[in-house]
């Protein structure tokens, strides 16, 4: 039986993961959001690469972000797993993308011009039935409700766009980037043969195989070699690890007298998954990252 505790999740939070190597580049990154946007910039469009690597907001990290013409921000986040709070994610994100472009520049006394951002999600996790092919999530349905009457000074709003890029959905999208395409293929591959029984690693090694026969992402699975292994275990360690505490949090009932009644649906899941995660050993970080809570939330939990 395979341990429970992801691989090497210490430096987890440290490590590319297969989807941000592979649109690492400005190409792959141009053909990406061309695939999704239905757009057409041609290929010699500046592309400036902004993804937060190795840079922290509070434990988490972003998966890819970057720059087109110096006119539109696009961040991408790839997700196994159906998160509601990735506008607040997000958000943080880009306040941080923006912070590096612009430096010191928001003291002057110009107005700053700032490209315009997008948000995406591509969902490939096991549940894809349940999903939709599409659909938009809003930061202000975070927001507390509001007095009747309240007039606000200003208001905030962050719409992510969610796509359900499993094998058999969005296909006109997924097909018009080759990298797209055969990251689908290749998360295919290894969820099949996980589900046949297959142990994590020869699933992985399976799938890369099978798709280096077939000639899909020849060129990147034979530069990167036994590093996308790495980078496949690691993630789907990880979410496999998620997955359990999820459903051992759910069959130990209510969570600490439901913490007086006030949580309900996910945010009581992520607590559980949290209050798992610190249980177990992990740090307050690694428990924020896994079940999508802030790490003050998670310190809340501590001390409570």
């Amino acid at each position: 039986m395979e341990s429970k505790t992801p691989a090497n999740s210490a430096n987890r939070e440290y490590k590319d993961t297969m989807f941000s190597t592979l649109f690492s580049e400005p190409v792959t990154a141009l053909g990406l959001y061309n695939a999704l946007s239905q757009s057409d910039y041609p290929l010699d469009t500046p592309i400036e690469i902004t993804t937060l690597k190795g840079v922290f907001v509070k434990g988490r990290y972003n998966d890819l972000s970057f720059v087109i013409d110096g006119k539109l921000v696009v961040l991408v986040e790839q997700q196994s797993s159906k998160n509601p709070n990735m506008p607040i994610r997000l958000m943080i994100y880009l306040a941080k993308v923006y912070d590096n472009l612009v430096e010191k520049k928001i003291y002057s006394s110009k107005l700053v011009k700032l490209p315009r951002p997008e948000f995406i999600v591509l969902y490939n996790g096991t549940d894809s039935e349940n999903q939709p092919d599409e659909e938009m999530l809003k930061l202000s349905d975070a927001f507390h409700n509001l007095p009747e009457g309240h007039k606000p000074n200003g208001g905030l709003e962050l719409t992510v766009r969610v796509l359900n890029i499993n094998k058999g959905h969005n296909r006109d999208v997924v097909q018009k980037s080759v990298e797209l395409d055969g990251y689908v293929e290749i998360v295919d591959e290894i969820n099949k043969n996980r589900a046949s029984g297959m142990e994590l690693k020869k699933a992985i090694e399976k799938a890369i195989n099978d798709c280096i026969e077939k000639n899909i992402l020849t060129d990147f699975l034979q530069k990167h070699g036994g590093e996308v292994v790495d980078m496949l275990y690691a993630q789907w360690d990880l979410d496999e690890y998620v997955a359990v505490q999820s459903r051992e949090a759910e069959e130990r009932g209510e969570l600490r007298g439901e913490l007086r009644g006030e949580l309900r649906g996910e945010r009581k899941k992520a607590i559980e998954v949290a209050i798992s995660a610190l249980e177990m050993g992990l740090t307050t970080e690694q428990a924020a990252k896994i079940s999508g809570l802030s790490v003050e939330e998670v310190e809340d939990l501590i001390i409570g």
